[in-house]
């Protein structure tokens, strides 16, 4: 049985952990978090103890360090890792090295999924990504990454940082697209829940189909430039750019099929 830490209490740290407790062949030792009342909670939720010490890391064969991109070195630096465990961080464009290089058996354990506090996901369903200084480390993170994913492949820092570019596009700006069309709805007085079906379908057809570019649909698509227009005068000039930018990357994308 596998002893692991993980090393966080964000979104993807709480998600993280909670799979790790479910897993019969793996044992969540411990949440580590500097932050005691979110750290707690997330140790709550995994039925493990929380820690906030560096003092206190528990010994484990495997430390997950789920914090921000940005925020790997830092936490990795502040802590004192068993010589034989493997470490990995889960960033999806933090290279290998943002771990120190006094970390022997340094790793990477990337999900591709966007992860919500509160929100359980299926993390059998989630691609995990696997990137190790040598190939015993690599073997042990892809060991356990098949305990928890029915998907696990190998990528470099270099593909890595494309996969999670990818991401951005499918998640986040897919995302913001919504929050848009919401915020629309708004100021012409109606409510958003009026979207819910189309964005439903939209999402769904997508995912139904060979590729996404294979049902999209609307006026950018069409070539139809009376109805852009008429959708440009009820916009702001910052909305104007980003409608004209994405109705022209739309209508080239379909023109090159």
């Amino acid at each position: 049985m596998k002893r692991i830490v993980v090393i966080g209490s964000g979104n993807l740290a709480e998600a993280l952990a909670q799979a790790v407790a479910r897993t019969p062949q793996l044992r969540l030792v411990q949440l580590y978090a500097r932050n005691p009342q979110r750290g707690g909670e997330v140790a709550r939720l995994a039925a493990t103890e929380w820690c906030g010490d560096p003092a206190h890391l528990a010994e484990a064969d495997l430390y997950l360090i789920a914090v921000s991109d940005r925020a790997v070195g830092e936490v990795a630096a502040s802590l004192l890792f068993p010589p034989a465990a493997v470490v990995a961080h889960t960033a999806g464009c933090g290279p290998l090295d943002a771990l120190p290089a006094r970390i022997a058996r340094r790793g990477v354990f990337y999900p591709l999924q966007t992860f919500t506090r509160g929100r359980a996901v299926d993390f059998s369903a989630i691609p995990l990504f696997i990137e190790a200084g040598d190939d015993e480390t690599a073997a042990e993170l892809e060991a356990v990454a098949r305990l928890l994913s029915r998907r696990v492949l190998g990528a470099d820092s270099a593909l890595r940082e494309r996969i999670h570019l990818a991401g951005v596009f499918v998640s986040n700006f897919a995302n913001h697209m919504f929050a848009l069309g919401e915020r629309t709805m708004e100021r012409a007085g109606l409510p958003v829940d009026l979207l819910r079906p189309l964005m439903a379908e939209t999402a769904a057809k997508a995912l139904d189909a060979p590729a996404a570019a294979d049902v999209q649909t609307g006026p950018a698509v069409r070539g139809d430039l009376q109805t852009q227009q008429r959708h440009l005068e009820l916009l702001d000039d910052e909305l104007q750019t980003l409608y004209t930018t994405i109705s022209e990357s739309i209508w080239q994308t379909s023109r090159k099929r």
